[in-house]
């Protein structure tokens, strides 16, 4: 949006020196129409009465007052109106502005192997965040103005404007990136942006937010590498907590994997038990004791505590991960499952 209104601000003042310029010619052919002088001296004496110094003498006839009269009209008015213009110019703030979009397209011309993020919404913002914390570089494109105000004040590198545009994808280094995150809030704006990027750099990882289920076969189709539904995954997480209160925390590896976190309760099945009796299918990566002793890879000789504090690190399918929950399961309610 700057750069549209600073292109309209060298237009405006465009518009206007020209219509200085000629007011000059007309005023200076007339004052030596009227006046009998050449063109040298009517030019200068035009250029007085438009800005209004005086310093020349005033013309002797009607005509000549008249030239004059229009002349200081015209030029006072016009000569405000562009001293108004540029005051008005450098107080919005556009040239600082234009300076500051100019110094961040020169930092990013200079990354190189970073991320991109289409979207600065309640998504991207998360994922901004955590890129940061991990002391990534990354640049944020987004069409909202409040966003770009949001961004610049977390010192965010921040490019305002369509994400899905092939121009705006360059200016942020789409062909140096790493990978793109299409997080923007419209199913059918992150497959166009899914659809550019592999279009301008084939080779770049595109992780895309699907918020309806038969957008994420789609993105799937434009060529996104991931697709991620916000609220699916929620959703999925939310119930699954309210199901086993002692799965801590879960992470989705694949579709058809996941891994967690389940805390061994106290009269459960599995309690007292060794990890290769209750393991099943499932790969359990790490056991952390309740002491804060972490062991990875357990043998499966390892003895699990009983109910006091140790947790589980597993990774399965759907299936060996219920089994596995309903062992740990605190009041042994699942224990037929197993």
């Amino acid at each position: 949006m700057e750069e549209r209104e600073i292109r309209h601000f060298v237009r405006r003042m465009a518009t206007l020196f020209a219509l200085i310029a000629g007011l000059l010619v007309s005023g200076t052919v007339a004052l030596s129409l009227s006046e009998g002088r050449d063109l040298w001296d009517s030019f200068v004496w035009a250029l007085d009465i438009v800005a209004t110094v005086g310093s020349i003498q005033a013309p002797t006839d009607t005509a000549g007052e008249i030239i004059k009269v229009v002349l200081i009209v015209l030029g006072v008015g016009t000569l405000f109106y562009a001293l108004v213009s540029l005051t008005e110019f450098f107080v919005a703030g556009h040239l600082s502005g234009l300076l500051e979009r100019r110094r961040t397209r020169r930092m990013i011309d200079s990354l190189t192997d970073h991320y991109v993020i289409c979207g600065y919404g309640r998504v991207g913002r998360p994922v901004a965040r955590d890129l940061s914390a991990a002391e990534a570089k990354y640049v944020v494109v987004d069409s909202n103005p409040e966003n770009r105000e949001r961004a610049q004040a977390v010192g965010v590198r921040f490019l305002e404007g369509a994400a899905s545009e092939d121009e705006l994808l360059r200016a942020a280094g789409i062909e140096r990136a790493r990978a793109v995150v299409a997080c923007v809030d419209d199913d059918a704006e992150n497959i166009v942006i899914t659809l550019s990027v592999r279009e301008l750099a084939p080779d770049v990882k595109v992780i895309a937010r699907a918020s309806a289920e038969d957008a994420e076969k789609k993105l799937l189709r434009a060529g996104a590498d991931r697709v991620i539904s916000p609220y699916k995954t929620s959703g999925h997480e939310m119930a699954r907590l309210a199901l086993h209160p002692n799965v801590s925390g879960a992470v989705d590896l694949a579709p058809e994997y996941r891994m967690e976190e389940i805390e061994v309760t106290a009269g459960c099945p599995g309690s007292g038990r060794s990890i290769g009796d209750v393991r099943g299918g499932a790969v359990i990566v790490a056991l952390r004791r309740s002491d804060g002793h972490f062991v990875a890879q357990p043998p499966p000789e390892t003895t699990l505590g009983d109910g006091d504090g140790d947790v589980v690190v597993a990774m399965g399918t759907e299936r060996t991960m219920s089994r596995l929950e309903a062992l740990f399961e605190p009041d042994g309610a699942a224990a037929a499952q197993a």
